[in-house]
């Protein structure tokens, strides 16, 4: 039987599956978790030694469980965590923690590369504004605040190009995550040299740049000793999360939009060619079907949000989910089925790690407003859902602004899973909204383009509309609409404006207050 690998290299953890490509089936999936580090307030960092244990670790894992012979592996597909920044020395030693997408340190950084890059560049080039997550302001953090560990610096990574290299040995990226540096030449679809020149960046510490299912590896033989894989086991591109993850959904073609409720929210939608917002307040990334592009919003706490509430304001929650056996997130939303739309008023701010979609704010917080004495848990549960999704809905009112097409909408993540989640963002986003037959995101999203690269099928788009089909539409309520309208357009999109100049501050505070 062949059989396909897919590899995610995610925020909390990686998670590998091995997926047979003649029935589209999962034949075995595995996850391990691994710490995240917050050394100040706004900071984010990982070893990058740990995801490659995790990696090692899954991959025996679905062998063992599948007894899928290795030699029946025909391709290995990576997907990763986009953004992060992975430092090596001359000899591949990791040099510090990577920074991660949602690391806010890197403001000061932001603002020099948007002066020294000049409008036209960052448009027609880059075609994305400078944001504190994205890599380059990373590098330039590393050179003015780690200068000795900036001399040392000869290869500069991505996370799930940093597996790669363990993998294959070989120093290789590719378009769809390449995108998300703010590096790239989009429109062109490799390296940006005039920014890199504007930056004072030598080209040679980026890798070779690929389309996702072109093969751009093999598995070595220590590598195979290691894991149980076969020596020669080819490696593709790949993809970014948020371009496997629109793979493992089937958004491959103009007028598919996918809402992903990870622990950041996407609004994605595939596009034939490079579409920019006029005011750079959406994402046009490289997709990751060869000669195809994407256009993308993205809020930075989405499912994040849910979970900052079960961890933080729901320990009865947990409880009895400890002794029933349930889901403490099936508690919650039941909870937040039982309050009315639009919560009596009070309306939840998903803004917990700063945002990027559409206001570029790493100083932006989370908030509920027009908390009343009627206000119980219930309203608070569904106040965070209906947030979220009001934050998801920022990016469609932009992608209607910029006529990028919207035929079908397809749900993943936990706000696919939740059948109360999902019908509030019908409602909010005022379009019906569909599931599909697998779950499995970007580490699906890449095992097909694994399959592309092994030739099992002859495109991206011939893999997907074989193995991926909807199975449900959930459709909006139009009572529940009207309802939300007005609450998203009176209250939730003015929240940021009226509070920005008090996030400023209270950055402020907090950093001359942290311990």
């Amino acid at each position: 039987m062949a059989a396909l690998l897919g590899i995610d290299i995610g925020t909390t953890g990686t998670k590998t599956i091995l997926l047979d490509p003649d029935g589209g089936r999962i034949v075995a999936s595995a996850v391990a978790e691994y710490p995240l580090h917050t050394p100040r307030p706004g900071w984010t960092e990982q070893d990058p030694v740990d995801w490659w244990n995790a990696v090692v670790e899954t991959i025996r894992a679905v062998l063992d469980k599948s007894q899928v012979d290795p030699a029946d592996v025909k391709g290995i597909g990576l997907s990763g965590q986009m953004h992060g920044s992975v430092f090596l020395d001359a000899g591949g030693n990791v040099i510090r923690r990577a920074l991660l997408w949602n690391d806010q340190r890197t403001g000061a950084q932001c603002e020099w590369i948007t002066r020294a890059a000049g409008k036209e560049l960052l448009e027609h080039e880059i075609c994305n504004p400078i944001l504190t997550g994205f890599q380059a302001p990373k590098i330039l953090w590393l050179r003015d605040e780690e200068p000795a560990n900036f001399d040392r610096v000869r290869h500069v990574l991505l996370p799930k190009d940093y597996i790669r290299w363990r993998l294959t040995g070989e120093w290789a990226g590719e378009v769809s995550d390449a995108a998300g540096t703010a590096l790239l030449n989009v429109p062109a679809r490799d390296w940006s040299t005039a920014l890199l020149e504007k930056l004072g960046l030598p080209l040679n510490w980026f890798p070779k740049v690929h389309e996702s299912p072109e093969v751009s590896g093999h598995v070595t033989p220590a590598v195979a000793e290691l894991t149980g894989l076969r020596a020669g086991t080819p490696v593709v591109g790949g993809a970014g999360d948020c371009a496997a993850g629109a793979v493992g959904c089937g958004i491959v073609r103009p007028g598919l939009v996918w809402a992903s409720t990870g622990t950041s929210g996407v609004i994605f939608a595939s596009a034939d060619e490079p579409r920019t917002d006029e005011h750079l307040r959406t994402h046009t990334f490289c997709h990751a079907v060869p000669g195809k592009w994407h256009v993308m919003g993205v809020m930075l706490s989405a499912g994040g949000s849910l979970r900052w509430f079960r961890d933080a304001l729901s320990s009865a929650e947990k409880s009895v989910a400890g002794y029933t056996g349930q889901d403490p997130y099936e508690i919650i939303c039941a909870e937040a089925a039982q309050a009315p739309a639009g919560c009596e008023g009070l309306v939840f701010l998903p803004y917990l790690t700063g945002e990027r979609c559409p206001y570029p704010d790493p100083a932006a917080r989370g908030a509920f407003l027009n908390i009343s004495l009627r206000h119980d848990r219930r309203h608070f549960a569904r106040a965070v859902l209906e947030g979220v999704a009001y934050g998801l809905r920022d990016s469609f009112t932009i992608f209607r602004q910029s006529g990028v097409p919207i035929e079908e909408v397809r749900a993943s993540g936990g706000g696919a899973r939740s059948p109360v989640w999902r019908q509030i963002q019908a409602d909010v986003f005022g379009l019906p909204l569909s599931t599909i037959n697998i779950e499995e995101g970007p580490a699906l999203g890449v095992a097909l383009l694994a399959g592309v690269g092994a030739g099992i099928w002859e495109s991206v788009e011939s893999a997907c509309d074989q193995v991926i089909r909807t199975v449900s539409v959930t459709e909006p309520n139009p009572d529940n609409m009207a309802i939300y309208e007005d609450y998203y357009n009176d209250i939730f999109q003015t929240g940021w404006l009226c509070l920005r100049m008090e996030y400023q501050r209270a950055a402020e505070l907090v950093e001359q207050y942290a311990q």
